[in-house]
């Protein structure tokens, strides 16, 4: 599919629909601002060091299929370590000229990309279409399933253009012959029957634990002070029409918060509200509720309108609330236009909006904690396996 002197490969249709909504849910569920401007990522080591290691595991096979791929297209069978797995999106201002994936002296260990798009050009985002500038097929237009294989030499220099509107999520893999720089070994001894939760004693130990508030404040530089931007957690709340508040109603902030404080409340239990309406069910952090909230947003269309035997758990908004809610919002979303211009107004989320009802979160709250109970029962599994190897694989059990 590609001339001799510039390698690549199209796979169109390589991954299921179904698959890219799941790699999708996992992304915008566990993010962190990126390594470029209007960009935001997670990996494999973040997923582990969040205590959703669990979430790995439908990452796994794919990473094999692509290097098999890779090592089958470009002729080096059983050379390739991955360097780097990332599930990365680009939203609204993101973009980058011309440029080799090897341009910088520490990136000179890699010698094969692979990018999987998990959403489509024009139905989901505007702009950030793939060009490569010698050789054919000179532009890639992304389309959810596609996947693009290349050389990151100067072979195969390419450039992705801003995006306009939207966001263009991809699953991202950088192969290289170096050992030295093979990822797994690294994920490995990141995991821990401790870290999984092996122990049955171990209360809650699926839940997600944040990062460093750091890691999710846009844009970094305001970091430091929160005078500016937002909390990308926040923020994807908010445009999905979901609000927060604090488990504990003696929390009360001040007009001045210290970084320390906003950390804790967001570390803390938290309801959240919707059509003036509070979810009682508690979560027990920002990315407890955003992984539910994702993952309802993700499997709505097959849940069961209404867990037979149970009805939600929901009461009206008290005005003292409302002020309370209004107040964390303002906090937490310093520039709520930018939040929304980032994360909201597509389609999908549109459509949700007419969809949405209790009786199918709760269902989806029952589901997801079965979902990611069966997905760590996997991971422990195959640690034992992984160790002995140091490879990450799948294992027929």
């Amino acid at each position: 599919m590609a001339d001799s002197e510039h390698p690549r490969l199209i796979l169109h249709n390589f991954l299921p629909l179904d698959l890219c909504k799941e790699l999708e849910f996992i992304y915008k569920s566990c993010c962190t601002v990126g390594y470029r401007p209007n960009v935001f990522s997670t990996t494999l080591s973040h997923l582990i060091a969040t205590n959703c290691a669990s979430l790995i595991m439908p990452i796994i096979p794919i990473r094999e299929r692509l290097r098999e791929k890779a090592e089958e297209y470009f002729g080096c069978q059983y050379e390739l370590f991955v360097e780097f797995t990332g599930l990365i999106s680009w939203c609204r201002g993101a973009s980058i000229g011309w440029h080799s994936d090897d341009n910088r002296p520490y990136l000179k260990q890699r010698d094969f990309a692979a990018v999987c798009y998990l959403n489509s050009y024009d139905a989901d985002f505007k702009g950030g279409i793939f060009h490569f500038k010698d050789g054919e097929p000179a532009d890639i237009v992304p389309m959810a399933g596609d996947v693009i294989m290349y050389t990151a030499d100067d072979w195969n220099i390419h450039s992705v253009d801003e995006i306009t509107e939207g966001e263009r999520v991809t699953l991202t893999l950088w192969f290289s012959r170096d050992a030295s720089y093979d990822e797994d070994p690294k994920l490995i001894s990141s995991l821990s029957p401790d870290l999984l939760g092996v122990a049955d004693s171990k209360l809650h130990s699926y839940i997600p634990v944040p990062g460093s508030i750091n890691m999710y404040w846009f844009p970094p530089d305001e970091a430091s002070s929160f005078l500016s931007g937002f909390d990308i957690r926040c923020g994807r709340l908010h445009v999905l029409g979901f609000d927060i508040y604090p488990f504990q109603e003696t929390f009360h902030l001040s007009e001045s918060e210290s970084s320390y404080n906003l950390l804790e409340l967001l570390s803390g239990p938290l309801l959240i509200a919707r059509d003036s309406r509070m979810f009682e069910p508690q979560f027990l952090n920002i990315m407890h509720a955003l992984q539910m909230v994702q993952f309802y947003l993700w499997r709505f269309s097959n849940l069961k309108t209404k867990v037979e035997g149970t009805s939600p758990n929901t009461t009206p908004t008290s005005q003292t609330q409302k002020t309370e809610i209004d107040h964390l919002k303002s906090v937490f979303l310093k520039d709520l236009q930018l939040a929304e211009r980032f994360f909201g107004h597509s389609k999908p989320m549109k459509d949700m909006e007419y969809e949405f009802d209790w009786d199918t979160f709760s269902a989806a709250v029952l589901e997801w904690e079965c979902y990611v109970l069966k997905l760590q029962k996997e991971v422990v599994l195959h640690l034992p396996h992984w160790k002995t190897n140091q490879s990450i694989f799948c294992v027929t059990l």
